[in-house]
């Protein structure tokens, strides 16, 4: 509501000021006498059109022209009206307007990932293909939920458990269960109790934790990452406030990893950044370190004090080995260094909305790791107070059941494996009906749910104007959501676009 004062100015005047106005308004005047009475009149005017031959804007400035003075919200920034005459009458108006404290608010850009969806559901062709957002599919490119969820949901409806708040660090079940996933249940550091674990909101949630614990008691200290990476990294971090800057990895003349360009960044960066890197399975290209190349990189990292910082969002998922996944983080752990690791329960057990995660830091102390832990449940608790306790139960009970256990890593198998045939037929194809000699064996070295075709983004566009296959504007294609039916339209549609549009 915004309030409209006329000073001194007869009724006549007023109407006539407002007359363009009037017709999409409703106007209360509240009419003072002059001072040497106590009479005050309230006139109530309808919503009704007046005819009119000139605009409320050019009327009104007629009027000042006579000895009326005005101002207006709605040509302007002022919010008041004044009109003075010689008479001593005082009319105060206010009027209801359609605008908004929030107009200065621009419309955000659509995410570059999750719009690949909504614009696949607005395709009505039968060959539409949606390899945009990292989830997995069945060979029939249905969501699936693993059989082991299942029988762990049942078993929690069978014990009646409540909804009662978790505590800020989250369900201890879980977080013990997380922890020794991570680092393997004998490793020595969790008997010394050297590693604060509270549990966050999947992976994009105990990064961003991770970040503000940066921001707050490492001032200035920047985040290396890799160039490319996965497309919210940098959104958590300028979030945050924390300064980041990239390393070199993907190498396009080879489809594979620029190992030297890496380390001569990581070894260039000021002393004591934090190093952002993929645990397995990299995001979006699919291309992983050896573990000798694991060994140098963690040379470097050393070397230069810097902190390592690991996203472990496929444990399980991209080789089918828990272990295997867990190798570089592992391996950094045995040097004895400090570290970070966010961690992620959306692909490895499908439990992508609820939202299931956690934040480790390994410590050199277990006095550190306590006052550690501390700091982070001070940060969660503004954030978002305590975490979500039905899929840290479906965790923690998959874990702690041996059985559960073990047919969770029969699916984990399973569904990885269909993957790598994905990736092995896709391959064929390429191979087959290509016949301009370009190597394709790129597309077999990568791991895990993500190939990076090498395509640009023109190629990319093509790819969904043409072939109605969605995907990320940098080339990243999703071989979970790929079947065996789907692989030779979509080797063609690669060929098409990588040969025919530059």
């Amino acid at each position: 509501m915004m309030r409209l004062s006329i000073k001194d100015c007869d009724l006549r005047l007023t109407l006539d000021c407002i007359v363009s106005f009037i017709s999409i308004t409703k106007i209360t005047l509240s009419i003072s006498a002059p001072a040497s009475t106590s009479k005050m009149a309230s006139v109530s005017l309808p919503s009704i059109a007046l005819s009119a031959t000139r605009s409320f804007e050019d009327k009104c400035k007629d009027k000042t022209k006579s000895g009326c003075l005005f101002r207006s919200a709605f040509f302007g920034k002022e919010k008041h009206l004044s009109m003075k005459t010689q008479s001593h009458g005082r009319v105060t108006m206010a009027v209801a307007t359609n605008t908004s404290r929030f107009d200065n608010i621009t419309m955000a850009p659509p995410d570059p990932i999750l719009g690949v969806s909504d614009a696949f559901k607005a395709d009505t062709s039968e060959m539409k293909l949606n390899l945009g957002v990292g989830a997995y599919r069945t060979e029939e490119l249905k969501p699936y939920v693993l059989k082991v969820v299942k029988k762990a949901e049942n078993l929690m409806l069978e014990r009646g458990e409540n909804k009662e708040y978790l505590p800020i660090e989250g369900l201890a079940a879980f977080n013990k269960a997380t922890a020794e996933l991570l680092f393997g249940a004998d490793n020595p550091i969790l008997h010394q109790q050297r590693v604060a674990t509270i549990q966050g909101l999947s992976g994009t949630g105990s990064l961003r934790v991770a970040a503000a614990l940066i921001e707050r008691y490492f001032p200035g200290a920047q985040v290396l990452i890799s160039s490319p990476t996965w497309g919210n990294h940098k959104n958590i971090f300028n979030d945050a406030r924390v300064p980041w800057s990239e390393y070199r990895y993907y190498d396009p003349k080879t489809v594979g990893l620029d190992y030297k360009g890496m380390i001569a960044d990581i070894k260039a960066a000021p002393e004591g950044s934090f190093v952002l890197l993929h645990g397995c399975a990299h995001n979006p290209t699919g291309i992983d370190p050896t573990l000798e190349q694991w060994e140098k990189i963690a040379d470097a990292i050393q070397e230069k004090n810097h902190i390592p910082f690991f996203d472990v969002a496929y444990q399980g998922f991209a080789s089918g080995s828990l272990d295997e996944d867990a190798s570089s983080v592992r391996l950094f752990a045995a040097r004895g260094m400090e570290l970070l690791v966010a961690q992620s329960f959306s692909k490895n057990l499908g439990l992508y909305a609820e939202r299931v995660g956690a934040i480790n830091v390994l410590c050199s102390s277990a006095d550190a790791a306590v006052r550690v832990k501390s700091q982070l449940k001070r940060i969660a608790r503004p954030m978002y107070s305590n975490p979500p306790v039905h899929g840290a139960r479906i965790v923690a009970n998959v874990v702690g059941n041996p059985d559960f256990f073990n047919e969770w890593k029969e699916e984990m198998e399973m569904m990885a494996g269909r993957i790598k045939s994905m990736r092995q037929k896709l391959y064929d194809n390429l191979s087959a009906k290509d016949k301009s000699g370009k190597d394709w064996s790129f597309v077999l070295k990568q791991i895990g749910m993500f190939s990076f075709t090498g395509l640009n983004k023109a190629q990319s566009d093509n790819m969904t104007d043409k072939w109605h296959v969605y995907m990320t504007k940098d080339g990243r294609i999703t071989l979970a959501g790929l079947s065996a039916a789907k692989c030779e339209y979509l080797a063609d549609a690669i060929i098409d676009s990588y040969h025919n549009v530059s």
